[in-house]
This record gives C-alpha cells, structure tokens and sequence, in this order.
C-alpha cells in the first residue's frame, strides 16, 4: 500500500538538496546544508593547541557545540552533541594533529551531520571519508518514508536517524587503514525514536542505505573542487 504525503513526493523521495560552503569568513570552514524547507548552518574553529580535559594528547580531539534555535541548552541538546561528536570522530583521521581540537558548531539532526562534513572538508580537516545522514519514518499506517518534512515530522509513529559512510575509494576485502585508522564499514551512526519493530528498522535500513547513493553523489559533486586539492 502506498503512502499519500503532502507534498507529492514518493515514500522514498528525497526533498531537493543544496549545500554552499566557505560563507562564514571568520570560521576555518563552514558549510550550509538545505533539504527542503530545512536549512543547517555549521561552522569549523580549528585545529587549536591542546585538547580537553579527559581527552587522549596523542590524538586530535573533536568538539561538538549544538546551538538550538531558540532559548538555552538543555539535555536534549548534550544528547545530540555526543551524537555527534561520535560521528565525526569516526571519519576523522585523528592521529595527524595530535592534542589539538577543532570545534564543530551546528544546529539539526540529521542535516547537521551532513552540513557538518560538508564544513570539515571546507577547513581542510583530514578525513578518513564523507558521511551522509538520512531520517527513516514510521507512519501509523506501517510505512517507511525518507526524508519526512516539518509537517510529516508531527504525524509519524517513529524515526530512524542514520548515518553511512560515502567513501571515495573501494574498500578491498579485509578493510583499509587511512592515517593508521580503519575506515568505516556499512552504518556509522543509528538513533531511534519512537516504538519501531525490528523488520521496520531493517526495512528503514535497507531504504535509507539506497538513499543514500544520490546524497553521495550529490556531496562528492558539491565538494569536488576541495576534494581534488587533497
């Protein structure tokens, strides 16, 4: 059974992408991630001498600040901080600068992973590879939608938040070392919302990781110019 969304699209139809990096002049990089009617803005300071407290010197540290639209920072806020900072450790190549961190500010999940890679590259950080992020929904009806906007947000039953790797080399069996560091296979990140089966989840595994092939393309194709240079 198909599903009848708002705007037309199909359920697995991704709302337009656009990314535009470098606008932020006192940042060492910046990006602005779009999809829709939803817009990310992320901003790289970094590499800066010494690391955080319980941090380990002998690697780069990454440092996440999660900036809500509106009012203070609260417990949701640090949730999505540490999401985040997980993400990006990982496709990170944290041994070339070691104690030093690079602080990432952004606001919005998934968008913010995407636009927070988008600016990475935009400061000339070392990367392992790109990552893409994508929102898996759960409507009552029992279907799986990619890319819900503000409006579907309100009426789905549950969410998965993922996050693949985008590499721009092909892994040979037994995996690849970059800058000592393993690269990532299959899923980096996975946040779940709401009540969701484990066949919904996999069915939203299975779509989201096919989605993800035009967001690659799309980035890789956005950042060429920069990714070229390195």
């Amino acid at each position: 059974m198909e599903i009848d969304r708002v705007d037309g699209r199909t359920p697995n139809q991704l709302r337009p992408l656009a990314c535009s990096r470098g606008f932020l002049n006192r940042a060492h990089g910046s990006a602005s991630w779009t999809q829709g009617d939803t817009k990310v803005l992320a901003a790289v300071y970094g590499p800066k001498a010494g690391t955080k407290k319980n941090e380990n010197p002998e690697k780069a540290c990454i440092e996440v600040v999660w900036k809500p639209k509106t009012g203070l920072s609260g417990k949701l806020e640090r949730e999505y901080e540490m999401i985040l900072k997980r993400t990006l450790q990982s496709i990170c190549i944290l041994t070339l600068n070691p104690n030093t961190t690079t602080s990432v500010i952004v606001q919005l999940l998934p968008c913010a992973i995407n636009a927070a890679c988008a600016a990475l590259v935009d400061a000339g950080t070392p990367l392992k590879h790109l990552a893409v992020a994508i929102c898996c929904c759960l409507a009552e009806s029992g279907y799986i939608i990619l890319d819900p906007s503000k409006l579907e947000e309100q009426k789905m039953k549950a969410f998965a938040y993922l996050v693949f790797p985008n590499s721009l080399t092909t892994l040979p069996e037994g995996g690849l070392l970059v800058g000592g560091e393993p690269m990532e296979h299959g899923i980096i990140t996975s946040v779940t919302q709401g009540a969701m089966s484990v066949d919904d989840y996999l069915h939203s595994l299975e779509r989201g990781c096919a989605a993800t092939a035009k967001m690659s393309a799309f980035l890789q194709k956005r950042l060429q110019p920069l990714l070229s240079d390195d």
